[in-house]
């Protein structure tokens, strides 16, 4: 286990607008960033992070957390996991108890993980016969060596190479310790009948990790390398619990600080496209491996900006793969461009050719708009037939159908109006002609199904519903989380004065009452406070900042960072005086009004019981008593009834 040294350590270091920018684009808003939300499609961003308060919360999902839980959610680690993550980018030695594990603890460990790390294993072993064995350097460096590869481009992207014996990594995963079991379920190895101690599903190839956005290793790419060999010349991983080929992005771990800080994605199709752009000095580059474009790998990209350019071969194949592009990014509302290199060159081969000044400036001047593009290539082929130069445009406006912002086709229908002298009105009506043809697409394979009759049911008042001294204790919560170590200046009721905390003057208030916690989670939060109490120690926030309860820390993130904090009221000459500067009027007001409400529900109780009462008399002159307690507080609250 991690100790609590090197977790204070951890969480002492860790910054959460450097961890969260890593993963979404987030821009300046007030004291706080904003941008769009990860773990939910939305066109306004409500992703927040609060640096000052080291927190993040996404108000479109309702997560929320410091910076461990949010690699936790968008990583999908352990905590240790995530902790560890941290202690690397921050350079922190991550210091463990010296104890054996229990069994328990040990069958903690889950396929997933287990898959991780065989992968982990899996790159090392491929690694170390690339550097260190003779067939490795002999036929896999120096294939790399031909393709004017330098050695640190080689270990940044951690290739490697595959050795010829057929059971090479089988056997050396056998001897670690690994089974059967997970070696055929991460892909590296196949145990057909023929061959019961296994065989490996990559050999005598070059070899590719395919990296998280954290970077663990998901799965492979292999490349063959000899030709008179009657197989598949790029061979992957197949689909397995860790690894889906249509979520993930090759070079996008190795890129994203680039694309963030470029604001510009150069989208590839190949591994080697991505790695000689690497050597030349280009790193905000991704493939997507050879596989058409999907809508997740989009929003993986749309994490880190909104601009995309698409580097493609300039022969047919590669064409025809951006026009199926274009449209796909398109409709998650990208702004793109498209570059197609001259005949016989790819981004691989003509970077090595030209120096990175030279590459950068041909990108951003030769690079087109979809419409330029397209209207290039599809005039191209109609030649003079007007038929054909009419199902041109008809493609052009259909891509532009994809657009999701009604202003942004507007001004693409202009465009394609003046270039081609064509009419705004007949280009909107083809326009409105493709989206019902969309809208028919979309719809037609599924039948529908009769609408069932909309039933009014009678819905329960509001007031019905919640407790107004449930809400009293949030609030009463919400105050020592945020303001807990606060002191209060006081006077008792001889007008001595005397300081108290706000924990402390919230915790006597409930004492004092023999108040009984509604909430579980409050409870819980409470007890916490109390055991702090007793020890010295006032726990506002920060202390519950870094427990990895997912109830508490969504608590905590709300009462700690509220959407209005989002608004930069100040640039309409808005002022108000914040919660902050009204700490002690707002404790005081809320206590008594949780007491006023508290009396209330006792009197509620004493009236509901009173037939039961052994004593009646006695009943009436408790209520009466908190009758005129009520009244007191109705007058300290200045209220008239």
């Amino acid at each position: 286990m991690i100790t609590k040294e090197t977790i204070d350590k951890i969480f002492a270091a860790i910054r959460v607008e450097e961890i969260v920018g890593e993963y979404v684009q987030l821009k300046r808003a007030g004291s706080n960033f904003k941008g769009l939300s990860p773990f939910h499609d939305e066109k306004t961003p409500s992703f927040v992070v609060s640096p000052s308060k080291q927190i993040w919360k996404d108000f479109s999902s309702g997560k929320g957390g410091n910076a461990i839980s949010f690699l936790m959610e968008i990583e999908n680690f352990t905590y240790p996991e995530a902790l560890r993550y941290a202690a690397k980018k921050y350079g922190i030695e991550v210091e463990e108890n010296r104890r054996e594990y229990t069994e328990d603890e040990k069958q903690q460990q889950t396929d997933k993980e287990l898959l991780y790390k065989i992968h982990e294993v899996a790159s090392d072993f491929f690694q170390h016969q690339l550097f260190e064995t003779e067939e490795g350097r002999s036929i896999g460096y120096s294939y790399f060596k031909e393709r004017e590869l330098r050695e640190e481009m080689l270990r940044k992207f951690q290739l490697g190479y595959s050795p010829e014996q057929k059971n090479a990594f089988t056997e050396y995963a056998l001897d670690k310790g690994y089974s059967k079991e997970i070696l055929e379920k991460s892909g590296l190895s196949v145990f057909p009948e023929n061959a019961p101690n296994g065989v490996d599903r990559f050999r005598e190839r070059v070899m590719f990790p395919i990296h998280s956005f954290s970077g663990r290793v998901l799965g492979f790419g292999a490349r063959i390398l000899k030709n008179n060999v009657k197989t598949a010349k790029y061979l992957n991983s197949p689909e397995t619990e860790i690894y889906h080929k249509s979520n993930v992005l090759y070079g996008l771990n190795q890129g994203k600080q680039a694309i963030s800080k470029n604001n510009l994605c150069l989208l590839v199709e190949g591994y080697m496209d991505v790695i000689a752009l690497h050597q030349a000095g280009i790193e905000n580059v991704v493939s997507s491996s050879g596989t058409a474009l999907t809508a997740e790998q989009i929003k993986l990209i749309k994490r880190l900006t909104e601009n995309v350019t698409l580097l493609f071969d300039g022969d047919a194949a590669g064409i025809k793969a951006s026009f199926r592009s274009i449209d796909m990014l398109l409709s998650e509302s990208m702004n793109i461009r498209i570059l197609l290199f001259p005949d016989g060159d790819d981004p691989d081969s003509f970077s090595r050719k030209h120096p990175q000044e030279y590459v950068e400036n041909f990108i951003k001047t030769q690079a087109k708009d979809f419409i330029d593009f397209k209207a290039e290539i599809l005039l191209k082929e109609a030649g003079d037939d007007p038929i054909r130069k009419a199902e041109a445009i008809r493609d052009i406006v259909k891509s532009v159908a994809f657009v999701q912002n009604a202003l942004k086709q507007e001004v693409y229908l202009k465009e394609i109006s003046a270039r081609f002298a064509l009419s705004e009105q007949s280009l909107f009506n083809e326009l409105n002609v493709q989206k019902q043809i969309r809208n028919q697409h979309s719809t037609a394979p599924q039948q529908r199904s009769p609408q069932p009759t909309v039933k009014l049911e009678k819905v329960a008042d509001v007031f019905e519903t919640v407790s107004p001294l449930l809400v009293l204790e949030e609030k009463l919560v919400e105050l020592m989380l945020k303001y807990g170590d606060r002191v209060l200046d006081r006077k008792d009721q001889e007008d001595h004065e005397y300081q108290i905390t706000v924990i402390e003057e919230i915790i006597a208030h409930l004492e004092e009452d023999g108040y009984v916690v509604q909430s579980l989670l409050n409870q819980k939060i409470i007890e916490e406070i109390k055991i702090g109490i007793a020890e010295n120690e006032l726990r506002s926030g920060d202390f519950f900042k870094t427990l990895m309860d997912e109830n508490v820390a969504g608590l905590v993130v709300n009462a700690l960072l509220e959407p209005y904090e989002t608004s930069d009221w100040s640039k309409h000459q808005i002022f108000f005086r914040t919660e902050e500067e009204l700490v002690p009027k707002i404790v005081e007001d809320v206590i008594y009004r949780h007491k006023r409400e508290f009396v209330n529900k006792i009197i509620n109780d004493l009236k509901n019981n009173l037939e039961e009462s052994q004593d009646q008399d006695e009943t009436y002159r408790q209520i009466m008593n908190l009758n005129q307690l009520r009244k007191q507080l109705d007058e300290k609250l200045y209220r008239i009834l």
